[in-house]
């Protein structure tokens, strides 16, 4: 960063670090700087620009040297500043888990206009990584009964902070299980099952963005050299967690529906905004 003997305002910085970074070839570099310098700041994003020529102090400008020397190494912003926004609310996010993706949202979504209708339904959430599914279901269906697994101690944990933090902790059961095992923890059966497993084939590993493969944990991205290891596994066991007319709601890959289909016959596929193929539904008959 230029010499910091310079008197710094809050605008100029904004400025500096946003054609910083739009040089580094780093897309929406203003939200970045807007992002990091808020967090250093305690500030809102609005807060920002109401006081937008406040001078900076050199433990602020120490500070937010260190968390823009991060970004620069291509650690994901939700990362430096531990938290991500998912369906409205507010998650926090850190290593070793997977940061919450806008394209889940689609399934969030069609799963409550599914369940809204009829209370108590029994909701399954496979591999719930930041609880960001599983606790906006919550959120939504009050009267849901959810159960969300995973096998990495450290997601579930931080899925439980965030049950907490979004109100909604003494709604979800967590349970630590592995759903590619060939046991189950459970002794009835489910009305939904939701899940985004890992869909990222092999030879796709390599190409994925600095921010994803240096810094996001394989084991939540990649499924084998096809990338249907987690869907094969709950095809095998979909007909045993689902009551007849229950539903399981899956994101798959933006190319993955033929295989999809091969997998689940009977499953209707539904596209984003972009026209790519990106929910899968599957009615238990």
């Amino acid at each position: 960063m230029a010499e910091e003997r310079r008197r710094w305002t809050v605008l100029d910085l904004l400025k500096w670090t946003a054609d910083y970074l739009e040089e580094k070839n780093f897309d929406h570099a203003r939200l970045n700087a807007e992002r990091l310098l808020g967090h250093v700041l305690h500030w809102r994003r609005v807060d920002l620009y109401l006081q937008f020529d406040r001078p900076l102090s050199a433990d602020e400008l120490t500070a937010f040297k260190r968390l823009l020397k991060r970004r620069l190494n291509h650690e994901p912003l939700q990362y430096i500043i531990g938290e991500s926004e998912f369906f409205s609310l507010s998650f926090l996010v850190g290593p070793g888990v997977l940061i919450p993706r806008p394209e889940t949202e689609l399934l969030v979504e069609k799963t409550i206009e599914f369940a809204r209708p009829s209370a108590g339904r029994r909701i399954l959430d496979l591999g719930t990584g930041s609880g960001c599914i599983a606790v906006s279901l919550a959120v939504h269906l009050p009267q849901a009964q959810i159960v969300a697994i995973d096998q990495s101690a450290k997601a579930l944990k931080l899925a439980q902070a965030n049950a907490r933090r979004n109100g909604v902790a003494d709604r979800i059961e967590f349970v630590s299980w592995d759903f590619t095992s060939p046991t189950s923890p459970f002794t009835a059966a489910f009305d939904v099952v939701v899940a985004n497993p890992p869909y990222i084939r092999q030879s796709d590993y390599e190409r994925l963005p600095k921010e994803i493969k240096n810094f996001e944990p394989p084991e939540a991205l990649l499924a084998g050299k096809d990338g249907l290891d987690g869907y094969r596994a709950i095809q095998r066991r979909l007909a045993e967690w689902l009551n007849p007319g229950g539903r399981a709601f899956l994101e798959i890959g933006a190319d993955q529906a033929e295989e999809i289909l091969r997998l689940f016959p009977q499953a209707t596929l539904l596209s984003d905004l972009a026209g790519r193929h990106r929910l899968a539904i599957i009615e238990q008959r």
